[in-house]
């Protein structure tokens, strides 16, 4: 069995419905097992994220999928304070080479949310993580996928808490690709 982790921070649960379509795509692979993390303040203790099961069992996975609101061109405080405590685990690069891969969510149309993105394969990258990118070009109308065109990884946007259709088929196939190419790599 292969194990992919989602850990992310929703506030307004867009987030989270991103998280829940990204494991329905991975689980949709024989052999994945999904553990689902969402961060949640009372983890954070003067500003630093603390739960070592989970650093625990993120040492065990072989993926581990990033996710987090946009908030002022990043990721939120939240995931950031998880971001900064796993650098506690980067110096034995305790995540080099798992399969990584992230999601965001925005009220813009162009809020930023590539930055976000990009954040999070910084951090990949730092833990020598392998990063994986969204291999669905974009439609003409927001019926196909990655209807936002951004390839870094799944986007979504909305103003009132549900997560478009569209955003959510594109987080199930990414959940499904990085299972996919997790279950080649073991």
């Amino acid at each position: 069995m292969s194990r992919i982790a989602i850990v992310y921070f929703s506030k307004s649960d867009v987030t989270g419905q991103l998280a829940k379509a990204i494991a329905l795509g991975a689980k949709q692979e024989h052999g994945i097992t999904v553990l689902e993390h969402k961060i949640e303040g009372r983890e954070i203790l003067e500003g630093r994220f603390e739960n070592e099961e989970l650093f625990k069992a993120l040492k065990l996975c072989d993926a581990i999928i990033f996710g987090s609101p946009t908030y002022m061109g990043s990721v939120s405080a939240q995931f950031k304070a998880f971001a900064d405590a796993s650098s506690e685990h980067w110096q034995s690069q305790e995540w080099a080479d798992k399969v990584s891969a992230g999601f965001t969510s925005g009220t813009g149309l162009n809020g930023d949310q590539s930055s976000t993105l990009q954040y999070m394969a910084t951090l990949a990258s730092q833990h020598g993580m392998l990063w994986v990118n969204i291999d669905a070009s974009y439609g003409t109308d927001s019926s196909t996928l990655n209807r936002l065109g951004c390839q870094l990884g799944v986007v979504s946007q909305t103003t009132n808490s549900v997560a478009h259709e569209v955003d959510l088929a594109t987080a199930k196939h990414l959940g499904r690709r990085v299972a996919k190419l997790t279950l080649r790599l073991n």
